[in-house]
């Protein structure tokens, strides 16, 4: 290695160890640098081979403050990946494929295995079925492995047939909670006993919740997780890094998703996509590490690449309270200091050179929710009431929703589970304590349980209409809810335990009682949701539930026993069944109190408890067979499990490239168009693509499952592509999963539409507004056009993940240039487009784009890197690594 001269001895305890000492750089530069540059810069000097890493790579990291305003591209090899298995799943049948294709090509399949470290949770959740009872966690666990049988029983193969593949069984927690309390590494130890800073990138995108404890994470599509695992680093253009300082402390009365709530807003008002965020000052040294994680979970909503928080000493704490040994502390500890990433953010003069700074004093945070329809559109607790109701008859838009005035008071009598109330606009039917962002972080839970035992000795209640579901990131939260005793509590109100994992955020919020879902469905009406996820984008959580809004857990309890969003927070909330008005103050608890419980019940010994024997499971899964052999025995008539076609047929020649001629328009779409709104999600609607195709292989709706589930089937996948029932379509003549299909002027489900193009050999292209592709970093927002046959889409802009996926899949995504898009073009995606493809195509070249109706515009072609472009030569960065592989 070029760098091998840095190499020192680093003794801790009895051990003695090796590290790259990056102060022999003997550059002034390094000490300037940002926390997280560093880390990059450590990374490129210990894989420097002049190959993969480069030396001018190194001064190009080293040179940072210069060099970031140049679109300077680096390589960047990350220690780990991290997997969970919505997106796990088909991270191992593409592997799975590739060994077939291998094999198919003449050579050895085993050449496709993962070099570096893998993890991939299994935290799937079934939808909460049964939520309101005793034995709901039972139950949908039972209900899971019922479903997900031949899923696991798949991931289990992979974890003997593949290298380095670490599987944490299902019914363990959410992925980002366990990376955060077990698998995360903060300094890692190579098998040669080098030293180096943890880094990871995962498949969703929240992967950043671990930059809260010091480990750099973001997270990448799955197809491009796909290559790291088999070596290939990942090409980035070096970042520009937003240092976010905090001073101050939060008041008594604020929580910290009200931090993070306020965080997002302002960083998202500030621009910060595709960019570093660092917090410093000394507003951090007071925010505990599950703090610092739920601020680094909401990343992607306020977009940027890393909201990152470097190792200090409550970090150090925070490994002791996690279980982790003195050894293990110490050698974090050690390591980081000696090579200059240990901070203190006590000390007031720690200010290392930024791109631009931000400042938040936590003292002026006040108590705040988001929605109803995007994670950044804060309101603050007193004015919820007041921004609802004004919504109710505004113009449709990111905040409103059009009803007409002598609509928007109206109300009906619902009966449900022998107790009647009046349901109207606002209702709450969902209040769920659900998602990686709050349910690691012990003092929003506490909180939560607080409310409810408050709640309970006041002899209050959940609405007779709200389904209430609490599902935990990790079995570490049952164990400190129960020892404080406030878990019986939550359950005597409705908040029983649904399970562990992504589930009504995600969209796995089962189905409302009937007479609720008539009720909203006869009378139009607008009802809520509080949830204390990330995501809240409109058809997510529900279909039947269009205002939802992000808050702590505690206020998810609260708003359950109020139950209507539209009550003002400083009035009279509830009153007790002998006449008792209550108002907040009666039922809040001070973060005094809140700190009270945690200090005393989140314990270490809890956490070695949970994590102990966690990799061996549950007696369902080690009672899984699965066969001993390195290619998978692939069943052509699963319904869940089936080989990708996307390397049928390929060569160790490079594909010929073509021109894209005469394409029709599949979608013309608007700005924020999701991935929720892209991949498929959710539930299966038995009218859909994808409920015929498996009624066709006589699966009955009963076991349809979700979208999730099935992720390892294309089939089905491909059908369930745009099939959000919130997608709105210029070519469609009403809201949903339809487009009109041009040449017949037929409105066809999308797929229908899609497989018409196909079958006539006519190339389809997307035309979209801003930001197309925000949200999860889901690889079937990209496999799915890909399989419709989309060849490229044409947007205004993109989000980051999803334009690296669309290139890994061999999409091309255009951008058009600033100041048009479709409308000012006259577009209205009718036309036929033809795109002529250079051969010598270049990052960011103009590209003219032909028109039928004899208009010629000109694009920009979002190829960022070199790199970017040998992949979309391949075919997609699968086929690139197969080739590369096996030359």
């Amino acid at each position: 290695m070029a760098f091998n001269d840095l190499i020192r001895d680093l003794a801790i305890g009895d051990n003695v160890y090796k590290y790259f000492d990056l102060n022999g750089l003997n550059d002034a530069r390094y000490n300037e640098l940002p926390i997280s540059i560093k880390y990059l810069l450590e990374a490129a000097v210990r894989h420097c081979d002049e190959f993969h890493v480069l030396k001018k790579d190194v001064e190009t990291i080293l040179d940072w403050k210069n060099s970031q305003r140049n679109q300077a591209e680096i390589p960047f090899k990350p220690a780990r990946v991290i997997l969970q298995d919505f997106t796990g799943v088909p991270a191992v049948v593409d592997l799975a494929a590739m060994r077939d294709a291998v094999q198919n090509m003449g050579a050895d399949p085993a050449k496709i295995n993962p070099v570096c470290p893998v993890d991939l949770v299994i935290d799937h959740s079934v939808q909460v079925d049964h939520y309101g009872n005793l034995d709901a966690l039972a139950k949908n666990q039972s209900i899971e492995f019922e479903r997900n049988r031949e899923r696991f029983n798949f991931l289990k193969w992979g974890s003997k047939a593949f290298d380095n593949l670490l599987i944490v069984p299902p019914g363990s927690g959410i992925v980002h909670q366990v990376n955060l309390e077990y698998l995360a590494r903060t300094v890692f130890v190579g098998k040669d006993g080098v030293l180096y800073p943890d880094s990871v990138v995962g498949t969703d995108s929240h992967t950043t919740m671990i930059d809260g404890s010091g480990v750099l994470g973001w997270g990448v599509g799955g197809i491009e997780a796909e290559a790291v695992m088999l070596g290939q680093p990942i090409s980035m253009v070096i970042p520009e890094v937003i240092g976010y300082e905090l001073v101050g402390t939060l008041n008594d009365t604020v929580t910290s998703t009200d931090l993070v709530l306020t965080i997002t807003k302002n960083l998202r008002d500030l621009g910060v996509v595709g960019k570093f965020v660092e917090f410093y000052g000394t507003g951090c040294a007071s925010l505990s590490i599950a703090d610092r994680a739920t601020i680094a979970n909401m990343c992607p909503e306020y977009g940027a690449t890393i909201g990152f928080f470097p190792v200090d000493k409550r970090t150090i704490d925070y490994l002791t309270q996690t279980g982790r040994d003195v050894e293990y502390t110490q050698r974090v500890e050690n390591y980081l200091k000696a090579v200059g990433m240990f901070v203190d953010f006590t000390n007031d003069s720690y200010r290392p050179t930024y791109t631009t700074t931000l400042k938040l004093d936590l003292g002026n945070v006040v108590p705040s929710v988001s929605g109803p329809k995007r994670p950044h559109d804060r309101v603050e607790l007193s004015s919820l009431a007041q921004d609802f109701t004004k919504g109710l008859t505004d113009k449709i838009s990111f905040k409103s929703f059009g009803l007409k005035p002598e609509d928007a008071t109206k109300t009906v009598t619902v009966t449900n589970n022998g107790r009647t109330a009046e349901l109207g606009h606002g209702s709450v039917v969902i209040a769920a304590i659900t998602s990686c962002t709050n349910t690691s972080n012990p003092s929003v839970m506490l909180a939560a349980g607080l409310v409810a035992k408050k709640a309970v000795e006041l002899g209050l209640t959940v609405q007779p209409y709200v389904k209430t579901s609490l599902s935990p990131g990790s079995g570490v939260v049952t164990k400190y809810l129960e020892a404080s005793g406030l878990l019986p509590y939550l359950e005597k109100i409705g908040f029983n335990i649904a399970g562990y994992g992504c589930m009504t955020c995600i969209g796995n919020s089962g189905p409302l009682d009937d007479p609720v879902t008539k009720a909203i469905e006869e009378n139009n009406l607008v009802v809520a949701g509080v949830l204390s996820g990330n995501r809240n984008f409109e058809g997510r959580i529900h279909p039947h539930v269009r205002a939802n809004y992000l808050a702590s857990p505690p206020l998810a309890v609260l708003y359950s026993i109020i139950g209507n969003v539209n009550v003002d927070i400083n009035g009279v909330l509830a009153v007790t069944p002998d006449g008792k008005e209550i108002r907040l103050t009666d039922i809040w608890p001070t973060r005094s109190e809140v700190a009270k419980f945690e200090e005393e019940f989140v314990k270490p010994q809890f956490f070695r408890e949970v994590y102990a024997n966690i990799e061996l499971g549950s007696t369902e899964w080690q009672q899984l067979e699965c066969p001993a052999v390195k290619l998978y025995p692939w069943d052509d008539k699963s319904t869940y499990i089936k080989k990708v076609p996307f390397f049928d047929g390929m060569t160790t020649e490079l594909p010929k490239q073509s021109d894209i001629v005469n394409a029709h328009v599949l979608l013309n779409l608007g700005d924020s168009v999701t991935t929720d709104h892209i991949s498929p999600a959710g539930s299966i609607s038995k009218t859909s693509p994808a409920a015929r195709f498996l009624a066709s292989r006589g699966v009955t709706q009963r076991d349809f499952n979700t979208y999730g589930a099935r992720r390892g089937n294309d089939e089905i996948m491909a059908r369930g592509t745009f099939a959000n029932i919130r997608l709105v379509n210029k070519l469609a003549s009403k809201v949903g999963p339809i487009t009109r299909h041009i040449p017949s002027g037929e409105e066809l489900d999308i797929f229908d539409a899609a497989q018409k193009y196909k079958d006539a050999g006519i190339p389809a292209i997307i035309l979209a507004g801003k930001e197309y592709g925000c949200g999860s970093s889901r690889d079937w927002a990209a496999k799915g056009p890909f399989l419709q046959g989309v060849k490229a889409v044409i947007a205004e802009s993109f989000e980051r993940i999803h334009r690296s996926n669309l290139i890994g899949m061999g999409i091309i995504p255009f951008q058009f240039q600033a100041g048009q898009n479709a409308d000012s073009l006259g577009l209205t995606g009718e036309e036929q487009f033809s795109i002529a493809v250079p051969d010598d195509l270049k990052p960011g070249q103009l590209i003219d784009v032909h028109v039928s109706n004899g208009s010629t515009f000109q694009v920009i072609c979002r190829f960022d890197t070199e790199v970017e472009l040998t992949y979309y030569r391949n075919g997609g960065i699968l086929q690139y690594m197969i080739r590369k592989l096996i030359q």
